[in-house]
This record gives C-alpha cells, sequence and structure tokens, in this order.
C-alpha cells in the first residue's frame, strides 16, 4: 500500500487539493502498478508563519 505525503503551505482551495490527489494517486497507480484503492495521499499544509526561506517567514511576504 503506497503512502504519499505532500507537504503545502496553506491556501489551496478544496478544488486545487482534489486534483492534486487526484493527479498524484494517479502516478502512484502507472508508475507502481499499484491498484487505485490501495493508494493513501496525505496533505500536511503548513501555516505561512511556520515556514522560511532565505531568513524570511512565508508570512512576511
Amino acid at each position: 500500500m503506497p503512502y504519499v505525503t505532500v507537504k503545502m503551505l496553506e491556501g489551496r482551495t478544496d478544488e486545487q487539493k482534489k486534483a492534486l490527489v487526484d493527479k498524484v494517486t494517479e502516478a502512484v497507480v502507472e508508475t507502481t502498478g499499484a491498484s487505485v484503492d490501495k493508494v493513501v495521499v496525505f496533505i500536511e499544509e503548513m501555516k505561512k508563519n511556520h515556514y522560511a526561506v532565505a531568513g524570511k517567514l512565508e508570512s512576511e511576504k
């Protein structure tokens, strides 16, 4: 049973997350041969003040 974790900043719509889950699931099925009902996708959303690049919090941008 393949498990996939996607970490991303908060702010996407439910429709965007659904599209992401569909595409990730499709890619896993195509590349591993796993059946679609065995693919598990976790979305972990991070608050923008919990993520920084080059010393700057995303919430500061």
